[in-house]
């Protein structure tokens, strides 16, 4: 160092380098962490930008008819009520015969939400009883190639919540690390029951959820991995109940229930832009199978069959508690995507750019089946560069002086 060169001054500057370099980077990863709202389900036009299934469920074997939009408003299985919230119900009026499937309802988002989403849902009750078999769930557009991601999923009495993951051969679960909730017996995702864990928190499922005022679901659909947080009534974060939803952070939630990490499934990789899906179903291949119905139904009718002894007959009272009541499902992304309406299912690729003066981003859509979004903010970055370069250099020029130094003094 040259003499007489003011030490402390050196050493307060380079100090101030650090926290300079701290202060930029840090509010760079706050800044990515955030979420902007695209899209929110709620009140009276919550069913405007979903798909009813309109057809038998050809996907569980479930002993249902999943009907159609004017059917499900006609009577009452899908609708909202006086105090703005989505119902959606299996039919517990009709005395079904002996042969036929009972009425219920599956729905679709018209929009898909790419990896960088966000998902929440605010629910007071979700559907359970002997045979009962209720989803909140996301797939992509070619399943189950596209993946699968089960945010709330349970059957019969079950206590707990079960969320799980489904994608191709490839993707595993590291078990237990960093997650709230119990990791299943298989860590390979492409296995018929996914990568499950069971949720370890009370009321998260059945008639411990209801009591407890319900709850709310959070889903992180990330580069660096799926994670998923679940909060009873009592416990949901002041960030999730404030009035301006329009942002939201996940930084402040605490460890998630189920983590999905990227080192062991490449989320880009297996799966695609998603759908969300809420459905009920009756028996089929979980519910009213083997031990699946035996365990705590087995002995709801004479014949300890799941059909027989549930679907079959009146549907009130055993189907009185066979119903969403959801307050909204919205979603968000870090990359502020516009999402686009499913209109066709012909894919005909089309793009559009649209420019800003700090931000460009680029959409494009499949024929409204489903969009590929990206956010080019390369402002952000080239201002911190541009910040931090100059800092850095400036802070390790004593570093580089100390090698010249040495390089021009002969050796002894």
């Amino acid at each position: 160092m040259p003499s007489g060169f003011p030490l402390p001054m050196f050493s307060h500057f380079v100090t101030m380098k650090h926290w300079l370099a701290f202060e930029v980077f840090a509010s760079y990863i706050s800044f990515v962490k955030g979420y902007s709202l695209v899209r929110e389900y709620s009140g009276q036009s919550f069913f405007d930008l979903w798909d009813f299934y309109g057809a038998y469920d050809n996907t569980t074997q479930g002993n249902v008819i999943w009907v159609n939009e004017s059917y499900a408003t006609s009577q009452r299985l899908a609708y909202v009520d006086s105090q703005g919230n989505a119902i959606i119900k299996v039919d517990n009026t009709t005395d079904v015969p002996m042969g036929q499937n009972r009425n219920a309802v599956r729905i679709t988002t018209q929009d898909t939400y790419d990896v960088g989403s966000l998902w929440i849902i605010d629910l007071s009750h979700i559907p359970f009883g002997c045979s009962v078999w209720p989803a909140f769930w996301s797939f992509g557009p070619n399943w189950p190639e596209n993946g699968e991601i089960d945010i709330i999923e349970g059957i019969n009495l079950m206590p707990n919540n079960q969320i799980s993951v489904h994608s191709t051969p490839g993707c595993t679960h590291n078990g237990s690390e960093y997650q709230l909730g119990t990791s299943g017996t298989t860590t390979d995702c492409s296995e018929p029951s996914g990568c499950t864990v069971m949720e370890t928190s009370p009321n998260s499922y059945g008639s411990g959820f209801a009591a407890a005022g319900g709850g709310v679901w959070a889903t992180q659909f990330d580069v660096s991995g799926i994670f998923i947080w679940f909060w009873s009534r009592l416990n949901v974060p002041a960030s999730i109940h404030q009035v301006d939803s329009a942002s939201m952070d996940v930084t402040q939630w605490g460890i998630p229930h189920a983590s999905y990490f990227s080192n062991t499934c490449n989320i880009t990789q297996y799966f695609s832009a998603q759908n969300l899906v809420l459905d009920i179903t009756l028996c089929g291949d979980w519910a009213g199978v083997g031990t699946s119905y035996n365990a705590s139904c087995g002995n709801s009718g004479p014949t300890g069959l799941c059909y027989q002894d549930c679907v079959v007959g009146p549907g009130s009272p055993r189907y009185d508690n066979a119903y969403f009541n959801i307050s909204y499902v919205r979603a968000y992304t870090s990359a502020l995507p516009s999402a686009t309406p499913m209109t066709s299912i012909t894919i005909t690729p089309t793009t559009s750019t649209n420019l800003t003066m700090a931000t460009t981003s680029s959409t494009t859509s499949y024929g409204g089946q489903f969009t590929q979004s990206s956010d080019n903010n390369w402002w952000g970055p080239i201002v911190m560069l541009l910040i931090a370069a100059p800092i850095a250099v400036i802070g390790s020029w004593p570093l580089m002086l100390k090698k010249w130094h040495h390089r021009s003094t002969p050796p002894v």
